[in-house]
């Protein structure tokens, strides 16, 4: 017998250990890449010469030397620059945006400011000489990466319920234990003396132990979120650690990032302005074969004139052979559009052609952009003759300007029309003007002015200086050509996503770098943001001065279900000034909110604030270092697959193909683990716990035979159950599942006193008794009625009703696997009974239809070779002791469990026929 149970023990820690070992490597690849977002080397100036050091080396002091395409290898203050300097700060800021350089401080905030180059951001375009002033850890990139390394581990939702019940299960475990040696000690050694030695009282109690826990259920639960985890890679989610799917069924709060995370993070011209008329790109072909003479819109010659060749955008030569669309190009973003945009812009009735343009046109001189003018001026010299422009009398020199329109309209005196035509620039036109960029930006577009002005024969052999002295004496009389709006769109997936996600009841929050009216535009067309009316933070300063808010609970804090929905904008200035009870009136007052020029501490912030309040899982998406720590303060991060490895790394969820509308599939399988979860427990603990107990009882307090062996417990649990419970792992979503109010983690257990109940006094009660009757049947059948087997404790041995020790040893052997057989089949019935929470079987048939779940039937397959294995397989009979049984006892068990299957359909049936009634109520 010890052989049996030490083997038994042994079997339980190599398959457990085996598979728990395959789950931890299989969940462990973490990508670490902070490396690749540093410089290797720096140009820097000491002893007044120029040299190449390690990157590593620099220190404070150092005169670092900059030019394009470098990253920049520390936190510098610029002290020389060129006019043309632009940064990419996206990996920072998040922002799309070339950020040009200066001499000058143009904000406090260390990421805003034009005058500082930021550790591991791009020089784009221009050169530039700066001071360092922080290295390492010290730098804004070294304290985001410490921030997002920072937050201390936490339990996921998952693990807390896992904890909570292991808690609630051993403590009775262990009381069971202590109680079984008690009652050794105190009553049967004495009472009953031979009945138990010390050694089987011992292992009667771990039996106990054994048998009230369910030891299937930690491979259950891997198993589960393993299965889980593969369906999402297949939807390209990555997993980075399995307990945290489930935490996406609980999220409440969604905090998205905007730029690369909703929309795409590439610019596209999308409307053009004349001024008689704005047209959207994508209109354009159809608009002019509309109209009677495509001289109507010869106005686009002159746009297409200046987007082309005022533009500081290059295409890649190596891709030239791809589509426009799919070309690689050199330049700041807004330059990257308007060169697709024109390069693709082809109409030969007007005489639009950009090969041709390219070579009849050169551009002698040119000022790029920069943050003190706001606009680019080029200089195109005619090289041939040709037809000339259309729209004016032809001219060979033509200074080309784009930039704001704020600053260059000021400047134009004249006005073109669609036709070509151009007018005086009159204060009704500028109003015209003015109005249609509002309209526009409030729309998310970014609006240019593009502008021109023929220019008399240009002076040979004038330098750099006097030519662009020359030039700025110029600016003046322009002629507006048109406006062009320019869109960072959103993913076509996001609209839909977002509407997903909030019928689950989860509130979708923007937090960006981006500005103010960008943002809330972007929010209006993803659907964040629904209402007309948007607050600001007067609003929410009036509301948080109400008494009444002091006095409730942090827990409390959310918004109502039957209240109006309302809209919030705030931004990150205001965010720096917020007092507890403004967050109060925030998180509890508003369903759609965007945060706009937060700083990554204050998104971090703005995290933690929401948690604190209303019992919020808060998930955070983003795509930018900008983003980790946030990412990391969350509940669950969820990076973009193109975003920075640092991003990455804070993450627990990589959305591998950049699809938003990934997140709401997330969502789902969240919910869904949690929903088979509890399944599982279901199905495991009335007959893999607690009827193997009950065995274990009849035992230890009413001197029976052991029903079950140990063996026999154990294999059931981890084999058995675990078999057929994998066939519940793969259940799809039940209909209301995305409908559900999300889980609160603090009050919505996975094994709540519905779920005990359902266990300990509904299936339980049914399995446990029908079990114990096949035992007493057989050994009825073998001359020993229910008086002989109860109550036998130390009279169970050689002479006891005329048997030998052999055969009362053989009949408990049979009786064991009687019992065990009936546990295998008599789950077929409890499996299919807990499939679905209130829908009858009749619509959720396992082998057709809408819920067909094939793993059902082949579980059951499965379940019924392990018995049969165990109960006829030689070596397991001699190390074992099991034996074959009855031919009669094979039978009752699918009666069992199909009773118990048709006592759950009526339960089923008056929970759905009356769902206010006390048996609803108990419904789990």
């Amino acid at each position: 017998m010890w052989i049996a149970f030490l083997v038994t023990i042994m079997l339980v820690i190599i398959i457990s250990a085996t598979f728990y070992a395959f789950v931890d490597w299989n969940a462990s690849r973490i990508m670490k890449s902070i490396k690749s977002l540093i410089a290797h080397e720096a140009a820097v100036i000491r002893d007044g010469k120029q040299q190449l050091i390690p990157a590593t080396d620099i220190v404070v002091g150092d005169i670092a030397v900059l030019s394009t395409g470098d990253r920049v290898p520390a936190d510098l203050r610029i002290v020389a620059a060129s006019s043309d300097l632009r940064f990419d700060r996206s990996l920072l800021t998040g922002e799309s945006d070339m950020i040009p350089g200066s001499l000058d401080a143009t904000s406090d905030n260390a990421m805003e400011t034009r005058n500082l180059a930021l550790t591991s951001t791009f020089v784009t375009q221009g050169t530039c000489n700066g001071i360092v002033f922080a290295t390492g850890d010290r730098t804004v990139m070294g304290r985001l990466v410490k921030m997002s390394g920072e937050t201390k581990f936490k339990l996921t939702t998952i693990q807390k319920e896992i904890w909570f019940f292991t808690k609630v299960i051993c403590s009775v475990a262990f009381s069971m234990f202590g109680i079984s040696l008690l009652l050794f000690g105190v009553w049967l050694r004495t009472s009953y003396p031979g009945y138990d030695t010390i050694s089987t009282a011992i292992m009667n109690s771990i039996g106990c132990l054994t048998a009230f826990v369910p030891q299937g259920l930690p491979l259950c639960v891997a198993l589960s979120l393993t299965i889980i985890a593969r369906r999402m890679s297949k939807r390209h989610v990555l997993v980075k650690n399995l307990a945290t799917i489930e935490t996406l069924g609980c999220m409440s709060v969604l905090c998205s990032d905007k730029t690369g995370t909703l929309t795409a993070g590439k610019m596209v011209v999308e409307s053009i302005a004349f001024l008689d008329r704005h047209i959207l790109v994508s209109e354009i072909e159809e608009k002019i074969s509309e109209a009677p003479d495509p001289r109507f819109f010869a106005g686009l010659s002159a746009l297409h004139h200046i987007a082309r060749l005022c533009n500081g955008a290059k295409f890649d030569s190596t891709t030239a052979h791809l589509p426009i669309h799919e070309r690689n190009i050199k330049g700041d973003p807004t330059d990257t559009a308007l060169l697709r945009f024109s390069e693709a812009l082809s109409i030969p009735a007007l005489n639009i052609d950009t090969s041709k343009l390219l070579s009849s046109w050169r551009k002698p001189f040119e000022i790029p952009f920069n943050s003190k003018n706001k606009w680019m001026l080029s200089v195109a010299q005619e090289t041939t003759t040709t037809g000339g422009d259309i729209t004016e009398k032809s001219s060979t020199t033509w200074m080309l300007v784009k930039g704001a329109p704020d600053m260059l309209i000021k400047s134009c005196t004249t006005v073109m029309r669609s036709d070509g035509a151009v007018v005086p620039f009159d204060d009704a036109s500028k109003q015209h003007i003015s109005d249609l960029q509002s309209d526009w930006s409030s729309e998310g577009q970014r609006v240019l002015a593009l502008c021109r002005k023929p220019l008399d024969a240009l002076k040979p052999n004038l330098s750099p200086n006097d030519m662009e002295e020359l030039m700025y004496s110029e600016i003046g009389n322009l002629t507006l050509v048109g406006l062009v709006g320019i869109r960072d769109p959103p993913r076509p997936d996001v609209p839909s996503s977002v509407a997903i996600i909030r019928r689950a009841g989860v509130r979708v929050f923007m937090v960006t770098g981006d500005f103010k009216l960008t943002a809330v535009a972007i929010a209006r067309q993803v659907g964040i943001i629904t209402q007309d009316r948007v607050d600001t933070i007067s609003d929410v300063r009036a509301a948080s001065s109400e008494k009444h808010l002091t006095d409730v609970s942090p827990r409390a804090i959310k918004p109502s279900e039957d209240g109006p929905i309302r809209s919030l904008v705030l931004t990150g200035e205001d965010v720096g000034g917020l007092t507890p009870l403004d967050w109060h009136v925030i998180v509890g007052q508003y369903v759609e909110i965007v945060f706009a020029r937060t700083t990554p501490d204050q998104k971090m912030k703005i995290v933690e604030e929401i948690k604190a309040r209303g019992d919020n899982t808060v998930a955070v998406t983003g795509d930018g270092v900008n983003d980790a720590p946030a990412l990391k303060a969350a509940d669950i991060g969820v990076a973009m697959g193109s975003g920075s490895d640092v991003a990455k790394e804070a993450a627990a969820l990589i959305l591998l193909n950049n699809d938003f509308a990934s997140i709401p599939v997330a969502i789902e399988m969240g919910r869904l683990v949690f929903d088979n979860l509890k399944k599982v427990t279901l199905y495991l603990m009335p007959v893999g716990s607690y009827t193997e107990f009950m065995a274990v009882v009849t035992n230890v307090v009413f001197g029976m035979q052991l029903p079950l062996s140990s063996y026999l417990q154990v294999c059931f649990s981890i084999t058995n159950d675990v078999v057929m419970s994998i066939s519940l792992m793969y259940e799809k979503a039940e209909a209301d599942l995305m409908l559900r109010k999300p889980r609160n983690a603090r009050t919505d257990r996975l094994t709540d006193w519905r779920l005990f109940f359902q266990i300990y006094l509904f299936l339980g009660l049914m399995a446990w008794p029908c079990a114990m009757s096949m035992w007493f049947v057989y050994m009825d059948q073998q001359g020993l009625g229910f008086h002989d087997v109860f109550l036998a404790y130390n009279h169970w041995t050689a002479g006891y009703k005329g048997f030998t020790q052999d055969q009362l040893n053989h009949f408990v052997s049979v009786g064991q696997c009687i019992y065990y057989v009936t546990m295998v089949f008599m789950q077929y019935g409890n499996l299919l009974a807990i499939r679905n929470r209130r829908v009858s079987l009749l619509q959720s048939n396992p082998l057709w239809g809408p819920r067909k779940n094939i793993a059902v039937p082949i579980g059951m397959v499965a379940t019924a070779l392990i018995a049969v294995i165990n109960l006829y397989g030689p070596g397991l009979q001699r190390v074992f002791l099991t034996t074959p049984i009855p031919g009669m006892f094979w039978g009752p068990p699918f009666a069992f469990g199909l009773a118990i299957l048709c006592v759950d359909e009526v339960r089923k049936l008056i929970v759905r026929t009356y769902p206010k009634s006390f048996v609803a109520k108990m419904a789990w």
